[in-house]
């Protein structure tokens, strides 16, 4: 009898699944000088800003030809009713995009030059809004959760004087096992490195 109980228990402990980790990131890309940043704050994301720099001009190769260099100068992004710091400077254009109640932005995309800036930036929320901002040349990137369900928690990356130099995602559940729902310990975590 001991020992059918013991073989049902380890078949048991077999065919359990592993609890998946309900947190996800996306590396960075872009060029990477500057200052590291992670945006941070309590509940859902609720709203972004973005400005993008458009520096237009003309050169001569056989024929004038017109070429466009953008790139994302900055951003903020709103947890609940606050506002983030900005990240990056508010200069240029300013793309603004406000939530849904229930809306989550599930995919963030754009190009990047790999010897400078972000320049192209697209956040694409689960209801199938888009914020588009820059200009699309350069090489592309694609971040999206690993996990069913989860949502962009935060932002990070580095910037100097101009723009957005790098940038990455952290994707997850909006509840925490704290009170608040702060993504700022997560934040914190990826940017400082924490020596045991």
């Amino acid at each position: 009898m001991f020992s059918i109980l013991v073989v049902t228990v380890f078949l048991a402990s077999c065919l359990a699944m592993p609890i998946k980790d309900p947190y996800s990131y996306s590396s960075a890309v872009g060029q990477g000088g500057g200052t590291p940043f992670a945006s941070y704050g309590e509940g859902h994301i609720t709203g972004v800003r973005v400005w993008e720099t458009n520096n237009n001009y003309y050169y001569y190769y056989y024929y004038y030809y017109y070429n466009s260099i953008a790139y994302i100068s900055g951003f903020q992004l709103r947890y609940g009713s606050t506002w983030s710091p900005v990240f990056g400077r508010e200069g240029g254009e300013k793309q603004e995009m406000e939530l849904f109640n229930d809306e989550a932005i599930v995919e963030v995309s754009g190009k990047y030059n790999p010897a400078d800036y972000i320049c192209y930036l697209v956040l694409t929320t689960n209801m199938g809004r888009t914020l588009s901002a820059g200009q699309p040349s350069q090489v592309s990137f694609n971040f999206y959760p690993a996990n069913m369900g989860n949502e962009l928690r935060l932002l990070s990356g580095r910037f100097n004087g101009a723009g957005i130099t790098s940038i990455g995602a952290h994707w997850g559940l909006v509840y925490m096992e704290r009170a608040g729902n702060s993504t700022l310990d997560t934040a914190l975590e990826t940017v400082t490195p924490t020596y045991s």
